[in-house]
């Protein structure tokens, strides 16, 4: 099939000579085997295409309107010559500008000193075909024109269109694009925004995890010291040493890391009993039914050290 592409082609990397005087930048890059937008050149289709490139005009900027518009008389700067294809390269050839052109320094500058400043957009006429998910560039059939601009950023996967229709929706100058459009000419770039969606997708599912984590874990701590008010027994990180060998820090976490509520309630249901049949809890209650009354002087009463430590032990 035949298309209407667009590539723009820099000569970043490349060593060009530069002859003021004369006007000539010798060995700018017009040219690569792969382009930047997924596209694959067969190096034989450029080998041919040298002849339809030389002499080919250049013009500042794109085309103002549609891409195979008139161009004003100002925007002309230069001719390609000597077009060549280096073997695993691409196309290469000398740039003849007109010395005396408004950018004319610019662009001697930017050859000598940023050459990936200087850089062409094609658009060209090819036989193309789709090959392992990849379109090949089989041959090109036509040069319509070459231009001169500044900024690759800028013009990235935006600056190319494919098949007749591209060049324009029939009212005006932006292409059409469509789904299916982008993913068939534009393969990378649906890749990349693809993997952008999928970056963002897993870093809200890691933070929607963490805040269900951190939700659950506030439930468990809530029916923890809710069963431990149900049961009697002291609140969890008390100030009392005596209050702290009942419900101590491990015996906190064990409730937190219980299976479920039923498990929860198992494990103080038993330590309740184990604290009763010490007789470390008084056998009264207070008026709620939930607590026992001073506790601070019923705990351990009448009891050694040693036997609170025999206490202690048994129930941690």
């Amino acid at each position: 099939m035949t298309e209407t592409l667009r590539e723009f082609v820099d000569s970043r990397g490349v060593s060009m000579r530069v002859d003021r005087s004369a006007g000539v930048i010798r060995g700018v890059k017009i040219l690569g085997l792969a382009s930047r937008n997924g596209r694959t050149y067969l190096p034989e289709a450029l080998a041919a295409a040298a002849r339809l490139y030389e002499d080919a005009k250049v013009n500042v900027n794109h085309p103002k309107g549609r891409p195979d518009g008139p161009r004003d008389y100002q925007d002309r700067i230069g001719v390609i010559r000597n077009v060549t294809a280096r073997e695993g390269e691409g196309l290469f050839a000398d740039f003849h500008f007109n010395p005396k052109h408004a950018l004319a320094e610019q662009l001697a500058w930017d050859a000598e000193h940023a050459p990936e400043n200087v850089g062409f957009s094609h658009n060209v006429q090819a036989r193309c075909a789709r090959r392992d998910g990849r379109l090949v560039v089989e041959a090109i059939t036509q040069v319509q024109s070459v231009d001169l601009v500044a900024d690759p950023a800028t013009t990235r996967g935006l600056f190319e269109a494919a098949g007749a229709e591209a060049a324009g929706d029939g009212n005006g100058d932006r292409p059409a694009l469509t789904l299916e459009h982008l993913k068939s000419e534009y393969p990378e770039l649906v890749e990349a925004l693809l993997a952008d969606q999928a970056e963002d997708l897993a870093r809200l599912r890691e933070e929607l995890a963490r805040r269900d984590a951190r939700e659950a874990d506030a439930r468990r701590r809530e029916a923890a010291s809710r069963l431990l008010r149900e049961f009697g027994l002291p609140e969890s990180g008390s100030d009392d040493p005596r209050e702290r060998s009942i419900v101590g820090r491990r015996f906190f976490e064990s409730l937190l890391a219980a299976e479920d509520e039923a498990a929860m309630r198992e494990l103080v249901e038993e330590r309740a009993a184990l604290v009763r049949g010490l007789g470390a809890l008084a056998p009264d209650r207070g008026p709620n039914g939930s607590k026992p009354l001073a506790r601070e002087s019923r705990l351990f009463e009448g009891e050694s050290p040693a036997d609170t430590r025999e206490f202690v032990r048994a129930i941690t």
